[in-house]
């Protein structure tokens, strides 16, 4: 892994990580064409944390599924490392907001499954590892009804991570849990991303949070979703509760709020007609 990890933080020079460019969404639905994501571009660089927050239905979701392959694009491109993301890939991990686990297989079984499925042969020393370091140790044998919401999580994280992809996308994965266990996996993934620099992008309705894990914050504007500012996060890591506690953090959480606000209110100031499809180029 530290090889690895060299090349992909040397590659932050050249070029980003991960690349948007011009990425539009139209969604044809029974009452018309909607828009959901226009002309967004964005650059992620190597081992970095970037945070994406905008209004509730701004198509960050969208943007994020589109980043994994997993939504095809209207129009614009995702580009890894330069080569363009048509589809599921390897080097992308992805974890949803629900742990997805299937409940007839036990811990282990289920972080074997998508190697099953591949007919690969999983490194059970990384997987073994990655499961003490989220407190899972151990648990190998549970069943997902055996574990709480944070447990499933946590199994959740271990399983995108187990391929060792170089970007790991994150939608909205710990909205559920209550406040202490959300701090608590929090902390558990900067310590993961101090270790690994695996390079995320999260997507989170919580300013603290995207200013506890982040090294960018991006705002999105109200559908049809555009990258509306880029907020640098200039606290140093690890961050404690002290940094978080400070005026510096109070003010940019703020900052962020009023921009998150404002775009709602305009949102609900215009007109519900819905969006014209934009042209495939």
């Amino acid at each position: 892994m530290g090889a690895n990890r060299e090349g992909r933080l040397s590659g932050a020079a050249s070029q980003p990580k991960l690349r948007v460019r011009d990425a539009t969404k139209v969604y044809n639905t029974r009452s018309g064409d909607l828009l959901a994501i226009d002309s967004c571009s964005l650059d992620i660089r190597a081992g970095e944390i970037v945070s994406i927050v905008g209004p509730s239905g701004c198509g960050k979701t969208t943007l994020l599924w589109s980043m994994s392959g997993l939504h095809k694009l209207t129009s614009g491109q995702v580009l890894l490392d330069g080569a363009p993301v048509d589809g599921p890939s390897p080097e992308i991990g992805m974890v949803f907001q629900d742990a997805n686990l299937l409940p007839w297989r036990n811990l282990d079984a289920n972080i074997n499954f998508p190697f099953e499925i591949k007919g690969t042969k999983p490194d059970r020393a990384w997987i073994d590892d990655l499961l003490q370091r989220v407190g899972l140790g151990g648990f190998g044998g549970r069943f997902p009804r055996e574990l709480s919401g944070g447990m499933q999580q946590r199994a959740a994280l271990v399983r995108a991570l187990s391929f060792k992809p170089s970007v790991l996308l994150m939608d909205e994965p710990f909205g559920a849990l209550d406040a202490f266990t959300r701090e608590e996996m929090n902390q558990m993934v900067e310590e993961i991303w101090l270790d690994t620099r695996t390079t995320i992008v999260l997507i989170t309705h919580s300013i603290e949070e995207a200013i506890f894990l982040s090294d960018r914050i991006v705002v999105m504007s109200a559908r049809p979703g555009r990258v509306a500012s880029i907020h640098e996060v200039p606290f140093p890591r690890p961050r404690s509760l002290e940094i978080m506690a400070t005026r510096e953090v109070f003010d940019l959480t703020n900052t962020i709020k009023m921009e998150i606000i404002g775009e709602q209110q305009s949102r609900y100031a215009r007109p519900s007609i819905a969006q014209p499809a934009q042209p495939s180029v």
